[in-house]
């Protein structure tokens, strides 16, 4: 597979982000550029996906960005590791395989932290239960546009959960938002390059 690994250590902003993604699907479809899996950080922003409803928004002094990645509204801050990408589906044209791809590499990665989570098809993303409460880790929102996907997926590491004290995150109301740190206190240094690498590896099978 002819994948670019791009990682960024300093925030990057949201819309220099969204740019460089709209690009380089471009470029791949001119066959000028490789496809991209790309770690990064964004300074705090609210952002709306395509099905966001206004309801959701509870603090109604935030600022919401509005997205064309699938899902509703989310929150990226410090704390938090983003995974984007621009990856070619054409030759398989299978969104539900590619999702559960993405729910794989996150749970299998986890696991390797000793920390179990779940997917659930009625509601994206990926599920810590603890105490009979479900809380989700890490939200999952991409974009296809001919049969290239793009946008990804953010797991909470350390990040401020009262943030979401704000919104109705991924307009679920029942479930609450967590982060690993809040799960087991470890060291999470070397998430970034193990969700990497479990991506790369399921993504070839």
């Amino acid at each position: 597979m002819n994948i670019e690994i791009k990682k960024s250590i300093k925030p990057v902003n949201y819309f220099d982000a969204i740019n460089l993604m709209e690009a380089r699907l471009q470029q791949i479809l001119d066959k000028k550029e490789k496809q991209l899996i790309w770690t990064l950080k964004h300074n705090k922003i609210y952002t709306a996906g395509t099905s966001f409803n206004k309801n959701e928004i509870i603090d109604k002094s935030i600022k919401i960005i509005e997205t064309n990645r699938g899902g509703k509204i989310t929150c990226h801050a410090p704390g938090q590791l983003v995974c984007y990408f621009v990856l070619d589906l054409r030759n398989k044209k299978d969104i539900r395989k590619f999702i559960t791809v993405i729910e794989k590499t996150i749970i299998k990665t986890l696991k390797s932290f000793k920390i179990i989570t779940f997917a659930d098809k009625n509601n994206i993303g990926i599920w810590h239960k603890k105490n009979n409460e479900i809380k989700k880790v890490a939200a999952i929102g991409i974009r296809v546009r001919k049969w290239i996907a793009y946008h990804g997926f953010s797991i909470n590491i350390n990040n401020n959960l009262k943030q979401y004290e704000k919104i109705i995150p991924c307009g679920i109301s029942d479930k609450g938002v967590t982060n690993l740190k809040t799960i087991l206190d470890q060291d999470y240094s070397k998430l970034e390059k193990k969700i990497t690498e479990n991506f790369i590896l399921n993504l070839k099978n």
